[in-house]
């Protein structure tokens, strides 16, 4: 036994000085260096490939974004615009309004009397009358200058005299046509006419016949003259012109011919020493 015991001492002391000998022989090298694992066999088996860590290195890497593409930044390239020519507003052309002139006359009344009316024909009521041989300026004509309205020379109270009682020193036509109303008297006490109707005769139309109700007047508001007056304008020979017709009666009968291209009118008054009640339109058939 004790053989045996040294035996196996002297074995460990001989392995131990083996070892010794055996790490003074290695290779001097990096200090720094891990020692290299070795793997067991059935490890090494389980390890995978080169290959296949290079694909799952590519398959687990994390992308990398790609580059950001260069955006071109455009510069504007202002164009200078020319200022707009000032376009000449168009000056509005009046073309200017021929006013006619007209002509005042003088004229000398021929009959020893004559009378001065408020209106174009001997169906108004008198103003005044007139002393024959008088020079007087006449300063309007009806349309046809059949009547003409004069007054003194330098006065400013004219009425209508018949044309055919003056001695005209030139035509009359020169005259300016003035309206039947320019110097009317109006009644402050009487209202206009009531229920005034016009018909046309269906046998002849050229035939319109007029209608009123009576003006009644008070005690000493007569005029003794003609109580109402008729004013048409209507159609004669293709023109329409204006005929003043004098009425006793409340009905008057009208020629009024076809053929005028502009329509027929007419209008009703009544009359008092003191003017006329304002005239009522007719309502023409």
């Amino acid at each position: 036994m004790k053989n045996t015991n040294k035996s196996k001492a002297f074995y460990l002391i001989v392995m131990g000085i083996f070892l010794v000998l055996s790490a003074c022989n290695l290779p001097v090298g990096d200090s720094n260096l891990e020692p290299e694992l070795i793997a067991a066999p059935d490890e090494i088996s389980m390890l995978p490939s080169v290959t296949q860590q290079t694909e799952t290195a590519t398959r687990t890497q994390t992308p990398i974004p790609p580059s950001p593409t260069a955006t071109t930044t455009l510069t504007p390239t202002f164009t200078e615009t020319p200022l707009p020519t000032d376009t000449p507003t168009p000056t509005e052309t009046f073309t200017p309004t021929i006013t006619p002139t007209y002509a005042i006359l003088r004229g000398k009344v021929l009959p020893e009397r004559a009378n001065c009316r408020y209106g174009p024909g001997a169906a108004y009521l008198y103003k005044y009358g007139l002393v024959g041989g008088s020079n007087l300026e006449i300063i309007g004509r009806n349309q046809l200058g059949t009547w003409v309205l004069i007054q003194a020379i330098g006065g400013d109270n004219p009425c209508w005299v018949k044309g055919e009682l003056m001695e005209i020193k030139d035509d009359v036509m020169s005259v300016e046509p003035v309206p039947p109303h320019i110097i009317q008297a109006w009644s402050p006490y009487y209202a206009p006419l009531t229920n005034v109707y016009a018909s046309r005769d269906k046998n002849d139309p050229s035939k319109v016949t007029i209608s009123w109700s009576p003006l009644v007047l008070r005690a000493g508001d007569d005029a003794e003259q003609v109580p109402y007056v008729i004013e048409a304008w209507i159609c004669q020979d293709g023109e329409i012109v204006f005929n003043p017709i004098g009425a006793y009666e409340t009905i008057v009968l009208v020629i009024d011919e076809p053929g005028c291209k502009e329509p027929s009118h007419g209008q009703v008054l009544g009359a008092e020493k003191h003017g006329y009640t304002k005239p009522v339109i007719i309502v023409w058939p």
